[in-house]
């Protein structure tokens, strides 16, 4: 049999009917899954994009810098100004010997007090002496040679009145007698000049006051004055009162004037305070150190307080107009000087160059440059510039608003 002549066998309806709903579901089954896949992109998608805002926010916020921030402190009207000073005698002078010879002796030492007037020391003066007998010797000879002179011009005188000697003699023995009397008043000088010489052999104290060095001992030779070789052979001070010079700076300047109160203090008594009074000014601001130097002159009946001392002089001084503090940190060192940062509206920083005034430490006084109404960043980092936006914190160590 021919394969044409073959018979077409058709399938039974149950098996076709079978295969189709295995189709179908296996085409519901895809359809579910490649909708699954597309939600789980489209949630991945979401995901992602959530993630990336976050990240931007994070990043934002990170960004900006976090500082915290405070008001300037008013500081109180009156205040008390404390400086280092310097105490001084109030009266100090070296002693030299006013002509040359040797140490003979000497009656004072070093911490002795002593009066005024009081022998202090006496020179053997050798060659001062001699020179004195020989200008003495030389003043009788001009004594001589004026008795002779005005001899002479008496008896040319009386001569002349009967023309026994002629006028130019006469004028001639006048002029003698003028010249011996210049004579003898040039040697008067010149014994006078000696026996003042020899009278400093004598060393006596000027003022009254406490000797702080000997610098000589017996033997020793002496030179006068304090030139070349001259050696100063004490040194006096009046201790009482004291000196006590202090620099003002020019900021307190206007504030001390001469009868104010002041006190000062000494490591070595701290329990005790000195009262003294400003005496004077210098009326002038020295331009190297921009401040004011100013004495105050402190009693000294006890001696306790010695010249050459370390010391902290305080002021009450009245401060003029308000003045502002803020705390040390805040400060920031650019190369346009001092400056600090203040935090403005829209929380963007601002920096401000200041004036500084007094150093207290923890914190500065502020003359220039901040308001009591402005938030100074206490604590800003090196890299914070003008027009940055900052998140500032309020925690416990924010200061308040005064």
């Amino acid at each position: 049999m021919s394969a044409q002549e073959m018979p077409i066998l058709e399938p039974e309806p149950e098996i076709a009917k079978s295969q189709s709903h295995t189709a179908t579901r296996w085409m519901v089954v895809a359809l579910v899954a490649v909708v699954g896949l597309f939600a789980a992109g489209a949630l991945s998608i979401k995901a992602r994009a959530k993630e990336q805002v976050t990240l931007a926010a994070d990043t934002a916020r990170l960004a900006v810098t976090t500082v915290s921030a405070g008001y300037p402190q008013p500081e109180p009207r009156s205040n008390e100004l404390e400086l280092p000073g310097s105490v001084q005698a109030y009266t100090e002078s070296p002693i030299y010997a006013r002509t040359n010879g040797y140490l003979l002796r000497w009656y004072k030492d070093i911490g002795a007090t002593v009066r005024k007037g009081e022998l202090l020391a006496d020179l053997d003066t050798p060659e001062v002496d001699q020179e004195l007998s020989q200008s003495q010797a030389a003043r009788q000879q001009m004594v001589a040679a004026l008795e002779l002179a005005r001899t002479s011009a008496d008896r040319w005188r009386e001569l002349r009145k009967t023309d026994s000697v002629s006028q130019q003699e006469l004028d001639q023995r006048t002029s003698d007698y003028a010249q011996a009397q210049a004579n003898l008043a040039a040697a008067d000088a010149n014994v006078r000049r000696l026996q003042q010489l020899e009278s400093f052999k004598h060393v006596y104290a000027p003022f009254a006051g406490v000797l702080t060095r000997r610098n000589v001992d017996i033997g020793a030779l002496v030179n006068a004055g304090n030139g070349g070789s001259g050696k100063e052979l004490f040194n006096l001070a009046l201790i009482d009162p004291l000196r006590v010079y202090v620099s003002i700076p020019e900021a307190d300047a206007p504030a001390i004037r001469a009868g104010m109160r002041a006190w000062i203090a000494l490591a070595e008594f701290p329990a005790a305070r000195f009262t003294g009074t400003v005496v004077r000014t210098a009326n002038a601001i020295d331009q190297n150190t921009r401040t004011l130097l100013t004495e105050v002159d402190v009693p000294n009946q006890d001696g306790r307080l010695l010249p050459g001392a370390y010391a902290q002089v305080h002021f009450d001084v009245p401060l003029n107009g308000g003045r502002l503090s803020v705390p040390s940190s805040a400060m920031l060192f650019r190369s346009e000087g001092p400056s600090v940062a203040v935090v403005g509206p829209g929380d963007r920083v601002q920096l401000r160059p200041i004036v500084i005034g007094r150093d207290f430490g923890t914190s500065l006084e502020i003359l220039q440059g901040v308001r009591a109404n402005d938030r100074v960043v206490e604590n800003p980092p090196d890299s914070l510039e003008t027009g940055q936006i900052v998140h500032v914190v309020a925690d416990g160590s924010e200061r308040k608003r005064p």
